[in-house]
Order: structure tokens, then sequence, then C-alpha cells
């Protein structure tokens, strides 16, 4: 039997070469990994949630589930789901939460999770707090979800997905409540340019309290901060039919 925890390891954000590759990181508590099964591959076997618990690594709750031949595996635990009930993976399974299967068998108007975008990887999409995308149309051999942010696009009908919408929906308006939380998290104060020295920051230097002093904002590595910055596209964008609602 696989572990199913592990001690999660500090990096403080470094790279393998010990230089900062994310800013603000660090001090965070001691905390468990817990390893969660995202492929849902246990195909016929019935299992049993032991419980559903909190997971310090994510924002959705997480099931403990036992199978028959004594396996037990941490999975998503959707809106609804709870101890003692039953839950299976394969290709004719009953349509209720907490159930996984190609999104092939799964008819228009179904509420999914933990789908997969490659066949086969394991879930990659829609594994947050609330979250779950619609299936809305059927293209060949794709399936059109709508997901949580207004974006529709085309993922493989045979990619499996769970069925039912992710739990713990009111972690979005939980309120920090102090400095020390955070830190506990591991993000440490983040410190505005202008308030650095030259040398830190692009921002920073001069007399008094003064402006950013140039003509766009930078970042601290001295990129511009504002327009488009990103112009790489992604090999799945010509997957994407709609993209996603602008706030």
């Amino acid at each position: 039997m696989r572990r199913l925890k592990f001690i999660k390891k500090k990096t403080g954000g470094r790279d393998a070469q010990g230089r900062v590759a994310v800013r603000h990181r660090g001090g965070e508590h001691k905390r468990f990994m817990r390893v969660i099964d995202f492929r849902r591959d246990k195909f016929g076997l019935e299992g049993r949630v032991i419980a559903v618990e909190y997971d310090p690594n994510r924002t959705a709750d997480i099931a403990l589930v036992q199978y028959p031949d004594g396996e037990k595996r941490y999975t998503l635990a959707p809106e609804g789901l709870q101890a003692h009930d039953r839950i299976v993976s394969g290709e004719n399974v009953e349509l209720k939460t907490g159930n996984a299967t190609k999104l092939a068998n799964m008819p228009i108007g179904t509420i999914v999770h933990n789908i997969e975008l490659t066949p086969g990887k394991g879930g990659q999409i829609a594994r947050s707090a609330g979250t779950g995308a619609i299936v809305s149309a059927r293209e060949n051999e794709f399936v059109h979800l709508k997901m949580p942010s207004g974006e529709v696009r085309k993922v493989s009908a045979i990619s499996m997905a769970t069925i039912g919408q992710l739990g713990n929906v009111n972690w979005k308006n939980e309120v920090v409540g102090k400095a020390g939380r955070n830190r506990n998290r591991g993000i440490r104060p983040t410190v505005r340019g202008v308030a650095q020295n030259p040398r830190s920051h692009p921002h920073g230097g001069g007399e008094g309290r003064s402006g950013i002093g140039m003509s766009s904002p930078k970042t601290f590595a001295g990129r511009k901060a504002v327009g488009n910055t990103r112009k790489k596209k992604k090999y799945s964008d010509k997957h994407i039919l709609q993209r996603r609602k602008k706030k």
C-alpha cells in the first residue's frame, strides 16, 4: 500500500540552483502533503468514503476512500459527499455525485470537476473549491465544456471527469484576520517598490516621497509591468472556443 501522506519539503521559493524563483515565500508551518488520486483509475471497484477531511494544501476538501481490495486513496470531495457513501469509476456507472467516467458518457448539462485535458494523465482543470464545469455540447470526438470563468473549450470525449461540483463553496468568503495567519501559510510581506532602494527595485531611490520616476512601471527585474506582457501561446489555445469573461 502506498503512503498517503508525507512531509512537505520547504523551499523558501528557491529553485534547484538556490536562487529565489518565487518572491515572498518562506517560514510556513510544517504540514503534510496528501497524495490525491486525480486519475481515478480503480475501474469497476466500488469504494466506500471513510471520512471527508481538510487539506491544508488546497481549497477543496478531500475524501478518504477505501476499496474492496484494501487500498485507500484520497480523492477530491464534491458538494454533498459524506462518510459511508459509495463511489465508483468506470465505463458504465451511475450518474451520481462522486462517480467518475468518460465525458462521452455524460448527458448535456452535467456538472463535472477534476477533468482530464490529456486522456489518462489525470484531472488537471476544475479542481479548486466550489468549481465545476458544465457539459454544454458534443462535436465529433470532442465535448464542449463551459468553465467557471465563462471560457468554453473543447476536451476529448474519452477524457475522464468526476460528477458534481466541488465542496467548500464558501472558502472565498473566509477572512484571513491577521498577518500571522499568512506567515503560517508561508506568505511573507510584500514591500512597495518605491519604498526600496534603487539597487533592489527600479522604482526605488529619491529624496522623500517620490513617484516611480519613469515612463511606465517596472517589475523588480526591470521588465514592463503594464500592458500586454504575455505573448507566448499555449498548445491548447486551439481548443478554446470562447474566451473567459472580462471583469
